[in-house]
């Protein structure tokens, strides 16, 4: 039996031999080479073989169609799982998918990011979604024991790009009421879905998804207790929890309130003429046939539309959210309050989209700096005259707050009045007498 530690190519192997068998294993430094070594002759001393088996080595493709198959498609969202696939497909298979992964080395994925931050045709999310799956597919492989660590760790500093500044584009209040009043006009059915998506900052999956059974009314206007519970939403064809992964409350507005109550006493009639009990379970905005609403069609048959009827630049309906958010932090809602009703997974999110969009009445602090500096220096400088030295010159006056602080900007004064007021009557004197010598030389 014999194992040995050996440098080759720049890099540090493991020679086995036992029995017969032989075997290599890369290991990065030489450390760490002597530490394997050490297990690996233990493991021989106690009779344990099994890994000197030949076993067959996953290419990358091989190795990221199982992963996708028992942990992506178990533990994620459809729309996640159709990320990685789309990321897979279009930028790793092709460069990394004939690799085995114990091939794949962390120069190589240098390289590749390297290469695509140079393209300049790829935005800094579609790097950071490389990585990020390049990281989780090994990590998955290291707890398989396929390989020893993930070449792709901590390399999100190469694909660093300029980042633009993340700023929400929203609607003036005057330009939500006129894109209001444009859907009353050109598409009344609709109305109640873009009024929900401006006064409750729904995005287009939840709208679709929410059903009569979410809403809270409260038994009055002024019933604190009236609000929509967000829990569903539906993204590529499937019904899914809101992007947050938690439902979230959101306060029903009066007006919100009023009219999809009107709509919905005229479900609940629609339904009792039809034999059916209640519209709990009914979708709140559903398509002409009552199934649930192509976001995309309603965006570009009645949406779009109203905004140009209503004489607006050419916004997103995501903008509506925006609006929505904006609005509430120029009438001074507090940020707690504003994350909890957008659904932001931190107050981070929240601070980084719309810090751009806080009330300019804040500035009146800084004008509150400006009035009590002014009004400081006023108590100091208007002091009575307390009848002053000969030639008028200024005097000490008072002293502020403290023992032997003395109330005057004049230094010259200042310095004067740490003396014995003995000594000080004849400074005159000295002073002329000074003169009278500099004159001599």
């Amino acid at each position: 039996m014999s194992v040995k530690v050996r440098k080759r190519n720049g890099a540090w192997w493991i020679f086995i031999s036992y029995r017969g068998r032989r075997k290599a294993k890369k290991v990065g430094t030489r450390e760490a080479a002597e530490k394997v070594k050490r297990q690996i002759e233990a493991r021989l001393a106690l009779g344990d073989f099994g890994f000197l088996e030949e076993r067959k080595e996953p290419t990358f493709a091989e190795y990221a169609e199982r992963w996708l198959r028992q942990h992506a498609e178990i533990q994620c969202k459809p729309s996640t799982v159709g990320s990685y696939r789309y990321i897979l497909r279009v930028h790793l298979l092709p460069h990394f998918g004939r690799l085995k992964l114990v091939q794949i080395t962390r120069e190589q994925i240098k390289e590749f990011v390297s290469d695509r931050v140079a393209e300049q045709k790829y935005s800094r999310n579609t790097l950071r979604l490389m990585l990020s799956t390049m990281r989780t597919i090994f990590s998955h492989a290291v707890e398989d024991k396929l390989v020893d660590r993930t070449p792709a760790a901590g390399l999100g500093r190469f694909a660093k790009i300029e980042k633009p500044a993340r700023q929400a584009t929203a609607l003036t209040r005057e330009e939500s009421e006129r894109l209001l009043e444009a859907a009353r006009e050109f598409c009344a059915n609709y109305y109640p879905l873009f009024l929900a998506a401006l006064r409750a900052g729904l995005r287009r999956g939840e709208l679709v998804a929410l059903k009569w059974g979410d809403i809270q009314f409260g038994e009055s206007e002024d019933d604190p207790t009236r609000y929509i519970l967000v829990r569903r939403n539906y993204v590529r064809g499937q019904f899914t929890s809101p992007k947050s992964k938690r439902p979230r409350r959101v306060d029903l507005s009066r007006q919100l309130r009023r009219e999809l109550l009107s709509r919905r006493d005229s479900r609940l009639l629609a339904a009792f003429q039809a034999g059916r009990t209640g519209v709990l379970d009914e979708l709140v905005f559903p398509s002409k046939s009552g199934t649930v609403l192509d976001a995309d069609n309603m965006v570009h048959r009645y949406f779009l539309p109203c905004v140009e009827k209503a004489g607006l630049r050419r916004i997103r309906f995501h903008d509506l959210r925006h609006t929505f958010g904006s609005l509430l932090i120029q009438d001074g809602a507090p940020l707690a309050y504003v994350k909890e009703q957008m659904g932001h997974s931190s107050i981070q999110v929240t601070v980084d989209i719309y810090s751009h969009l806080m009330p300019g009445a804040n500035i009146d602090w800084m004008d509150r700096q400006d009035s009590e500096t002014s009004l400081q220096l006023s108590a100091t400088q208007a002091q009575p005259d307390t009848g002053g030295s000969e030639g008028g010159s200024p005097q000490p006056i008072g002293k502020n707050g403290t023992p032997g602080v003395i109330r005057t900007p004049d230094l010259l004064i200042r310095s004067q009045t740490l003396y014995p007021a003995e000594l000080r009557a004849h400074f005159p004197s000295i002073i002329s007498a000074l003169g009278e010598l500099a004159k001599r030389r």
